[in-house]
């Protein structure tokens, strides 16, 4: 079971090969990574890194399962303490941990099961968040719920995962505390002008073209089911 945190001082060879293999990983991405290249730079030999993860795609799951473990433990903290849908949590993570963010984001861009199993991770976080708070609007297990948990993991964990060129952006460093909450006002200042967007006649005449277009779709497939079924008969 891997470590619940991410300690990069751990003096195990498997660890350290691990540890490179993530840095490796996030750099040059899983196809231009060699199991060579990892082995020369935690300093052992390619029979090492075969001896203790037998190939590449072993030594990718290694890293993909320390990340998930490590996400989980996370959240489960997050969790305890209500603070799952704090704009600041993924962003905090980021600074004490950016490693795994940079694995995570190539994981992402190679849609790696890492990235699926993280993103389900939070997104399952985020659906809770909104049941609970918001019940009559996001029942458990709705359509809506899922859809809307998912696009707010996607922008926090995108914030996460983009944080050095926002820090860059607004001329900060994410390595101290008031620049990660400075981040998360402005999330908050989005959240509070995006709301105020959704009630405005603009907004609204938005959403009204939005559940027109959904009831024209639901009923052109109605209609093209209907025919191919009579056509089967």
């Amino acid at each position: 079971m891997p470590s619940h945190t991410y300690e990069p001082r751990d003096l195990t060879a498997r660890a350290r090969i691990r540890d490179t293999a993530l840095e490796q990983f996030a750099e040059h991405g899983f196809a231009s990574a060699t199991m060579r290249a990892i082995g020369d730079a935690a300093e052992v030999s390619l029979g090492l890194v075969q001896h203790h993860f037998g190939s590449k795609d072993g030594l990718r799951a290694a890293c993909d399962e320390f990340v998930i473990e490590v996400f989980r433990h996370r959240l489960l903290v997050l969790n305890d303490k209500g603070q799952l849908a704090n704009p600041n949590a993924l962003a905090d993570l980021a600074v004490q941990a950016p490693l795994l963010l940079r694995y995570l984001a190539r994981s992402a861009v190679d849609d790696s099961d890492a990235a699926r199993d993280v993103f389900a991770l939070l997104a399952e976080g985020a659906e809770e968040f909104l049941s609970s708070t918001w019940p009559d609007r996001f029942p458990p297990d709705a359509e809506q719920t899922r859809d809307t948990a998912a696009v707010m993991t996607a922008m926090h964990s995108g914030i996460a995962i983009l944080l050095g060129p926002i820090a860059h952006r607004m001329g900060v460093d994410t390595a101290t505390a008031q620049d990660s909450m400075r981040i998360g006002a402005a999330v908050m200042n989005l959240y509070g002008v995006m709301g105020q967007f959704t009630a405005s006649a603009t907004g609204e005449g938005i959403q009204a073209a939005m559940q027109t277009l959904r009831e024209e779709t639901a009923a052109e497939q109605e209609t093209t089911t209907d025919m191919r079924t009579k056509e089967n008969e």
